[in-house]
C-alpha cells in the first residue's frame, strides 16, 4: 500500500515514523544517539542525555552496549539524568531505576560514576522540595539536555507526569495514577507493593531538551499514541504537550502505530493503492460506520464516507459487497484441521491429509485453553494427532500462598512415612524458611520456582487431559530465557530455539498453532513467537515443512481484526462451556492471578467475552449468528 507523501500533516501533529519492528526502530535511535556522542567527542565537549526506564528503551540500551563493546563507542563524555524514580525506594532493590539502569546500561559501558544522575528515592520527605530544586538546577548548569529519551504510559504520562500535570511543571514529588500502579504491579509482585509516589522531571524540564525521541512498542500503546499524536493538547494527556516541541520524533513499531489514521483508515488521508486486504478493511469499516450489513451498503454510503474511488475500481457497490461478503464467509469453518473429502477451494484449511499431526504451542501453561480451547477440543474430537507444548514454566505467576499450600501437603504426606519424611523435610525446610522471611519483590530461590512451576505443570496437564489429550502428547519445554525468577527475562538464545526445533523435527506437523498476541504486557508471548519463527526459518529446507502451516491465535488481551481473520472457528454454547471448564483447571490463575493486567475480569471471562464479540461482529456484517468464534491468521514465510 503506497500513500502520498503529503497526506499525514492534517492528522499527525508530531513527526512520526513507523518501523517494521521495535528492534529495527531501537537500532536507529541508538545509532542517532551514538552519532551525537561521537560528534561531541570530536569537539571535546560533554553530551547531556536524559534517560528513561521501562520496556521501551531496553533495546536502545542493548544496542548502545553492543556498540561500546564491538565498535569502541565511549561514554566518558556522557552525563546522564534519569527522568524519575519511585518514592520511597532503596537504590539496591530490583525495582529501583538505579538497579534498572545498571542492569541495562551503566554496568556495561565506561561512563564515569560521577556523571550518572538518578533521582534519589531515599531523600527524607522534608527535604524533597530542596532536593528536586537542586536536581533541576544541576540539569540547567550543564546547559540543559541535548537528547531526551521517553516512553509513554497508557495514561499518557511521560516520566511520571500523570494526567493533570501542568505544562510548566519541573522536577517534583508526585502521586502515581492507579492505572500506572496496576501496570507496575508486574515488577512488584502485587499492586499493593507498588509505591504511591515518585520523583519525576516535569513537563517543562522535558521540553527544555534540544532533541526528544518518544518510543512506543506494542498494540497496548496504540490508543494512547493516537491521542498524543493526533489529538488536541490537553493536560489530561501529558504527552500531548510534546506537540509544542520544535525537535521531537515519535518512533513506533507497527503495532503501536496501528491506530493512527494513516494506518487504520488510510482512505481518509488521501489516495491509496487498493489491495484486496485493504478493500476488505474499508468495507468492514464502512459497515460498522453505517450500521448496515455488508450486502446492504450502497453507492451513496461509499460516496458519503470518502470511499468513492473504491466504487470506481468495481463500478458499483453491488459486486464489491458480494466479493467481501464471500471472503468473510469463506473464513468460517467448523473443521480447523480441514474437512475430509470436501472441496477445499474456498476453505481456510486443506482437506488432505484428513488426519493431521498438530502442535499447539502455548507460551504460558494456560494460553492454549484460554485462547483456542474450543479449537483444541475440535481438533481432538475430529481425530487429529494433537500435541500441546508449554513453552515456559509460568512459575512467576503463582502466588506464594499457593506454593505454601502445596508444600504443606507434601510435608504432611511425607510425615506419615519416616523414610519419605526425612527427604521431604530436608527439601522443604529451606523453602519454608525462605517464604517466612521473603522480602517485598525478592526473587524466589530455585526450590520455590520449581514448586511453582510444578503447580502450573499440573494444571496444564489437567486442562490438556480435559480436552482429550493423553499424557504422551503433552510437552513441557521450560525455555531457558524465562527462568530468571523475575518479570525481566533473558534474551532469546539458541537453546530456546533448539527446544522448538527439536519438537518440530520429532512430530513433523502439518499444522502448528502459536500465540501471535504481541500485546502481552510481559513480552513472553513475543519472545516465544520469535523462537518459533526462528525454528521455522532454520527448518525451512526440511521436506515436510513444505506442507506445514502455522496459524496464529491471540491471547487474553486482544483479538484479530475482522479483516485480518483467515480462519474463524465457531463455537456452540456447549463448546464454550467446555472451554470454560478447561480454563478452570488452572486454579492458580483463577479469581486473582498475580499478573492480571489492567483488565479486572478473570481469564475465562475475557476469553468468553472476546469470543462472543467476534461472533457478534460477524453477525453485524450480515453473516450467520454464532454463540462465539475463535479467530486465527496464517503466517507465511
Amino acid at each position: 500500500m503506497k500513500l502520498l507523501k503529503y497526506q499525514y500533516k492534517s492528522f499527525e501533529k508530531m513527526p512520526t515514523r513507523i518501523w517494521k519492528d521495535a528492534n529495527e526502530a531501537s537500532i536507529h535511535v541508538a545509532r542517532s544517539v551514538a552519532l551525537a556522542i561521537r560528534q561531541k567527542q570530536q569537539e571535546g565537549e560533554n553530551i547531556i542525555l536524559g534517560l528513561a526506564t521501562g520496556s521501551s528503551p531496553i533495546r536502545v540500551y542493548n544496542e548502545l552496549v553492543r556498540m561500546h563493546k564491538e565498535e569502541g563507542l565511549s561514554f566518558k563524555n556522557v552525563i546522564t539524568f534519569n527522568l524519575d524514580e519511585y518514592y520511597p525506594m532503596q537504590p539496591n532493590v530490583e525495582q529501583s531505576y538505579v538497579h534498572f539502569m545498571k542492569e541495562y546500561l551503566f554496568d556495561h559501558v565506561d561512563i564515569p560514576q560521577e556523571n550518572i544522575n538518578i533521582p534519589d528515592g531515599t531523600v527524607a520527605m522534608d527535604q524533597i522540595d530542596e532536593y528536586c530544586e537542586a536536581y533541576e538546577k544541576k540539569i540547567d548548569s550543564y546547559g540543559g539536555l541535548d537528547i531526551q529519551l521517553l516512553g509513554i504510559g497508557r495514561t499518557g504520562h511521560v516520566g511520571f507526569n500523570e494526567p493533570g500535570a501542568w505544562e510548566n511543571s519541573v522536577t517534583r514529588l508526585i502521586k502515581l495514577d492507579g492505572l500506572t500502579r496496576r501496570d507496575a504491579a508486574k515488577d512488584f509482585g502485587l499492586e499493593a507493593n507498588v509505591p504511591y509516589w515518585a520523583i519525576t522531571m516535569g513537563i517543562a524540564s522535558i521540553m527544555k531538551a534540544k532533541q526528544i525521541y518518544l518510543l512506543a512498542w506494542g498494540e497496548h500503546k496504540a490508543t494512547v499514541i493516537k491521542k498524543a499524536v493526533e489529538g488536541p493538547i490537553n493536560e489530561t494527556l501529558p504527552a500531548s504537550f510534546l506537540q509544542k516541541h520544535p525537535n521531537i520524533k515519535i518512533v513506533l513499531d507497527k503495532e503501536a502505530g496501528s491506530e493512527l489514521t494513516r494506518t487504520e483508515t488510510p482512505w481518509l488521508v488521501g489516495m491509496c493503492n487498493w489491495t484486496s486486504d485493504l478493500e476488505c478493511k474499508a468495507v468492514v469499516w464502512l459497515s460498522k460506520k453505517t450500521g448496515k450489513p455488508i450486502l446492504k451498503l450502497t453507492d451513496a454510503d461509499y460516496n458519503e464516507y470518502g470511499l468513492s474511488d473504491l466504487i470506481v475500481e468495481h463500478n458499483s457497490a453491488y459486486q464489491l459487497n458480494i466479493n467481501i461478503f464471500n471472503r468473510l464467509q469463506h473464513t468460517i469453518t467448523g473443521w480447523p484441521g480441514g474437512k475430509p473429502n470436501a472441496d477445499d477451494t474456498n476453505r481456510p484449511e486443506r482437506a488432505k491429509p484428513s488426519k493431521k499431526r498438530v502442535i499447539i504451542f502455548s507460551p504460558h501453561p494456560d494460553d492454549d485453553v484460554i485462547s483456542m480451547g474450543g479449537t483444541f477440543l475440535r481438533l481432538v474430537d475430529q481425530g487429529h494427532d494433537v500435541h500441546v507444548a508449554y513453552q515456559t514454566s509460568g512459575n512467576i505467576a503463582v502466588h506464594d500462598h499457593d506454593a505454601r499450600r502445596y508444600m504443606e501437603f507434601f510435608e504432611e504426606f511425607g510425615a506419615a512415612d519416616k523414610q519419605k519424611g526425612k527427604a521431604f523435610m530436608k527439601q522443604f525446610k529451606k523453602a519454608r524458611k525462605f517464604l517466612d522471611t521473603k522480602q517485598q519483590g525478592q526473587t524466589d530461590i530455585e526450590i520455590i520456582r520449581k514448586i511453582k512451576g510444578l503447580i502450573r505443570r499440573g494444571e496444564a496437564r489437567a486442562g490438556a487431559r480435559y480436552c482429550g489429550l493423553e499424557d504422551s502428547k503433552i510437552h513441557f519445554l521450560d525455555m531457558p530465557f524465562y527462568e530468571t525468577g523475575r518479570v525481566r527475562k533473558k534474551a532469546i538464545s539458541k537453546a530456546d530455539v533448539k527446544l522448538i526445533s527439536d519438537l518440530l523435527l520429532e512430530v513433523k506437523p502439518h499444522q502448528v498453532y502459536a500465540a501471535g498476541d504481541l500485546a502481552d504486557p510481559h513480552g513472553t508471548h513475543r519472545v516465544c513467537l520469535d523462537a518459533i519463527f526462528q525454528a521455522f526459518t532454520n527448518l525451512k529446507k526440511e521436506k515436510w515443512m513444505k506442507d506445514c502451516w502455522l496459524w496464529l491465535y491471540r491471547g487474553a488481551w486482544h483479538e484479530w481484526a475482522i479483516h485480518e481473520i483467515e480462519m474463524a472457528v465457531p463455537l456452540s454454547p456447549e463448546e464454550l462451556e467446555k472451554k470454560r471448564k478447561a480454563i478452570y483447571m488452572h486454579q492458580s490463575q483463577k479469581d486473582s492471578p498475580p499478573f492480571p493486567g489492567a483488565d479486572v475480569r478473570e481469564f475465562w471471562q475475557r476469553a468468553e467475552d472476546r469470543n462472543r464479540e467476534s461472533a457478534k461482529k460477524y453477525n453485524q456484517l450480515g453473516l450467520a449468528e454464532y454463540e462465539a468464534i475463535e479467530a486465527f491468521v496464517r503466517w507465511k514465510f
